[in-house]
């Protein structure tokens, strides 16, 4: 029973890792465009991006509270896309550009782990809505 706890304290350690580094890495291009705005002469520049990051911060979270179902729209959305992002758009580009260049078993296993990406997306995007559903009727 000690190891069933563990494990699941393990998983929610690892959620909210992830959940940290996935939107450092989401808002880090924002804050910085919005960075390059500000003129970087002087001391205050420093005070300034911490300004700019402290409101990203706090206007995702008023959005979030705003929203009804927030997760199940970023998880609706990240299901959707996540899978053509990482795994179908690389492998189509990939023989999109090398057509005919390369062997049958680069295609098949491109077009393989197209295949499971698509299944994948399905999957998480039916996951997804049906929650939605379950959450807007009852």
């Amino acid at each position: 029973m000690y190891f069933i706890r563990y494990v699941v304290t393990l998983e929610d350690e690892e959620r909210c890792f992830l959940t940290f580094t996935t939107y450092a890495l989401s808002m880090t291009p924002v804050a910085l465009c919005l960075e390059e705005l500000i003129p970087t002469k002087g001391s205050k520049f420093y005070i300034y991006s911490i300004f700019i990051r402290t409101m990203l911060v706090f206007s995702t979270f008023f959005i979030g509270l705003s929203i009804p179902f927030f997760g199940l729209v970023v998880s609706f959305i990240g299901s959707l896309f996540s899978m053509f992002v990482s795994l179908i758009i690389p492998c189509a580009c990939f023989l999109s550009i090398w057509r005919g260049r390369i062997s049958r078993f680069q295609v098949a296993s491109c077009i393989i782990v197209m295949l499971v990406g698509i299944t994948a997306s399905a999957i998480g995007t039916y996951s997804s809505v049906t929650n939605i559903i379950e959450r807007l009727v009852g």
